[in-house]
């Protein structure tokens, strides 16, 4: 689990008490955890109609639901286990909602130079990131899960909504994609049901952090040092935005005197040096949890070069200093 510390004001800690927003007047607040896609999902939403935020809630649940049996690659019939099974062999017809979600997946590789790959689960398996033990492989294991690994390996046929995968082995992954797409989908289901003030956490590595809690600028988010999980390094407003980090401290291993994470480059099969943490804020979750990685693995000179229009981001290097971050310029 990505492990962003967030701190919200006292008024909005985490209880099941309304808010008052003026006088004789007050919001109800509900709060609602639901499990899917291997992460807990955290909704936080006020109103004035106690019923329609149960509406919206159940609603937004099922939404996530939904997407865990599209998706998923531990659900046979899920879109994405069709295709690692029978793609190599035959084309597989998906949804255009999937589609486009592929789509996108191969534009952020592109744009990132292949640092962002969902193709990446080989060399995760051999890392022992999957199962939470990492280790160190051999050579010849990372030069064999480089053979299946590759965006490039993903065929799209838009005129037939078809996938096609070039070679055997090769599979797809909505673990580095999937928490972010969700949530941005759980927001929208909150807007059609007219909740304007929410805040939805995937296991509080990427929120959305929808209007603004009573009597409050935002919803106030705090990053946690990469170094020190007792201190935090910079205090955020988030407003109808997003807010997605990474950090090489949330799984990790240490083997002969060196601190190996999982966050992988797809394009060497190890893990990304260099880089403690990036917090990455942006109109859509979708973008910000995408984005991470390969401002990640490319460095702070390359995000700075490649850092999409709008875009904020605060980065945290490994070097000496006591406070290695800073808001990316």
């Amino acid at each position: 689990m990505k492990h962003l510390v967030l701190s919200l004001l006292l008024a909005l800690s985490l209880t099941s008490e309304a808010a008052p927003v003026a006088a004789g007047h007050e919001l109800e607040r509900l709060e609602v955890n639901v499990d899917a896609m291997g992460s807990t999902y955290t909704m936080v939403l006020y109103g004035e109609d106690p019923a329609r935020l149960r509406n919206a809630a159940d609603q937004a649940a099922e939404e996530v639901r939904r997407l865990d049996r599209m998706i998923s690659n531990y659900i046979p019939s899920s879109e994405w286990s069709q295709i690692n099974t029978r793609a190599a062999h035959e084309p597989v017809r998906v949804s255009a909602e999937d589609f486009a979600l592929l789509s996108d997946c191969l534009e952020y590789s592109r744009l990132s130079e292949g640092a962002f790959d969902i193709t990446v689960g080989p060399l995760m398996k051999i890392w022992g990131f999957y199962k939470g033990t990492g280790h160190l492989p051999h050579r010849a294991e990372i030069l064999g899960a480089l053979d299946r690994v590759g965006y490039k390996n993903i065929l799209l046929d838009p005129k037939t909504h078809t996938v096609r995968l070039a070679r055997e082995g090769v599979e797809i992954d909505p673990g580095g994609i999937g928490k972010g797409y969700a949530v941005d989908r759980m927001v929208e289901v909150l807007k059609q049901n007219g909740i304007a003030s929410a805040y939805v956490s995937a296991s509080l590595s990427s929120i959305y952090a929808l209007g603004t809690p009573p009597h409050q600028p935002g919803w106030k988010v705090s990053i946690r040092h990469p170094r020190d999980a007792n201190r935090t390094v910079a205090d955020i407003w988030l407003k109808n935005e997003s807010m997605s980090t990474s950090g090489n401290y949330e799984k990790f291993f240490l083997a002969e005197g060196k601190m190996y994470s999982h966050i992988m480059d797809p394009r060497t099969g190890y893990p990304a040096q260099g880089t403690l943490s990036v917090s990455v804020i942006a109109p859509r979750t979708l973008d910000t949890e995408a984005w991470t990685k390969p401002f990640f693995v490319n460095g702070r000179r390359w995000a700075a070069q490649h850092k999409p229009k709008g875009f904020r981001v605060y980065f945290c290097e490994d070097k000496p200093e006591s406070n290695p971050c800073g808001w990316l310029q």
